[in-house]
């Protein structure tokens, strides 16, 4: 699995601008307060949503623990669930929740439900994971690469630079910020110093892939979050 996110030049300032104002945004989720770092294994990291190839399967993948060693194991004690909902147009009205939910035993292995006609129970850690009667719920679980790619260092140089213009800047009636050729020189330098901050970094992942029939009772387009809850 890969994900890659890109970012235009207004867009870095903007994002700039506002960790100016709130000192302690984060990009994703990894790094929390000490609640939740104290329990990695309820420590969501990103949740990541696509169609396959084919366009006849949802994949949904939770990514869970900040850098965690190849020792790591997800809690018996936690439910983690996708939270999925579905519309028959962009702006109309969300059809009842559809939820994934997976939890483990001692030992890893899983059980996961799809709504209440799929489920499947096992170990799900070797390669070809596991599925459901049907066949149309699948999940692999185990521990990955961190798919999530964030430039911290090339983050912190625009971010100083942003906050040595910032005064002086103005802004269309789009509320695009104008800079100058220096001012755009340095952010793009900025930006293109360092690299993926998570490139060593490993995640807990919990990998589902469903019969997109079994998320969309509402309409075909599909809204989903994670969670994690307390058994």
């Amino acid at each position: 699995m890969n994900s890659k996110t890109s970012i235009t030049l207004g867009a870095a300032i903007a994002v700039a601008l506002s960790a100016l104002v709130w000192s302690s945004a984060r990009a994703a989720d990894h790094a929390d307060g000490p609640a939740t770092t104290a329990e990695p294994a309820a420590d969501i990291d990103d949740v990541y949503v696509w169609m396959s190839g084919s366009t006849a399967d949802i994949n949904l993948v939770m990514t869970v623990g900040r850098d965690v060693p190849s020792t790591f194991k997800l809690s018996d004690r936690v439910q983690y669930v996708f939270h999925t909902t579905s519309h028959s147009a962009f702006g109309q009205p969300a059809s009842a929740e559809v939820n994934v939910i997976c939890q483990f035993d001692a030992s890893s292995r899983v059980q996961c439900w799809a709504g209440n006609s799929e489920y499947v129970e096992g170990d799900a850690s070797n390669t070809n994971g596991i599925q459901s009667k049907s066949g149309k719920l699948k999940v692999y679980t185990g521990i990955r690469n961190d798919p999530f790619y964030f430039n911290l260092t090339g983050f912190q140089n625009v971010a100083k630079t942003v906050g040595t213009v910032a005064p002086s800047l103005t802004f269309d009636a789009a509320g695009c910020p104008a800079v100058d050729s220096a001012t755009s020189s340095a952010l793009v330098t900025g930006l293109r110093t360092g690299g993926d901050t998570f490139a060593t970094f490993s995640a807990y992942a919990i990998v589902i892939t469903l019969d997109k029939t079994l998320l969309t009772t509402g309409g075909p387009i599909v809204s989903v979050w994670g969670s994690t809850n307390r058994r």
